[in-house]
């Protein structure tokens, strides 16, 4: 941040004073974190997209609900993962299927790869990919903790306004979602860490 770089709650501050400027300026500095804190909650591009704009809406609508009794950072996750927890409360309602239930025999599908050695890069998309299934089977109260720690790189006392859990719950359940996680990497064949 530049000596001249406003805070976010200076930001936030202007945009209740009425500088739609300030707005534009918290857009551009959240959407992609945003985006890729909600893409590691519910795992579709698409809708995480929306969810970030549903985001900016709600900052938007209700910029006045903001207090300074706490970061503005922590105020906005706060809205995001609610919406992302929404979302999953949706998506876990609806059918799913998979495309081994849509094959007459009881087989399963195979669909082999023409590459005779996987790369270092498709190495590294498989071991994303692996990681987003394993966040995705992580119960909720783990995979957000985790999120907003290993990915999102915020604060153990951030974290613990958000969630809106004690400071030593938030260490613990980062620890035993960590050694979750790690069990359900190793299921998948992968080496964390």
């Amino acid at each position: 941040m530049t000596k001249y770089e406003l805070t976010d709650e200076e930001l936030i501050k202007e945009f209740q004073n009425g500088d739609v400027r300030a707005f534009d300026k918290i857009v551009h500095r959240y959407k992609d974190r945003l985006l890729n804190f909600i893409y590691r909650f519910i795992n579709d591009i698409d809708r995480s997209e929306d969810l970030v704009q549903d985001t900016f809406i709600k900052l938007y609508t209700h910029r006045n609900s903001y207090q300074e009794i706490a970061k503005f950072s922590t105020w906005l996750y706060t809205i995001a993962a609610n919406l992302a927890r929404t979302e999953l409360r949706k998506i876990k309602r609806r059918k799913t299927f998979s495309i081994t239930d849509l094959s007459y025999e009881d087989r399963e599908f195979i669909i082999s790869s023409t590459d005779d050695k996987p790369d270092e890069e498709n190495l590294s998309n498989i071991f994303e990919k692996n990681v987003q299934f394993a966040l995705a089977e992580l119960p909720d109260n783990f995979k957000t903790i985790i999120i907003l720690r290993d990915i999102q790189e915020l604060s153990y006392d951030e974290i613990s306004k958000i969630v809106k859990v004690p400071l030593g719950t938030v260490k613990s359940r980062i620890n035993r979602g960590r050694v979750k996680l790690q069990e359900l990497l190793i299921n998948k064949g992968e080496r964390p860490y």
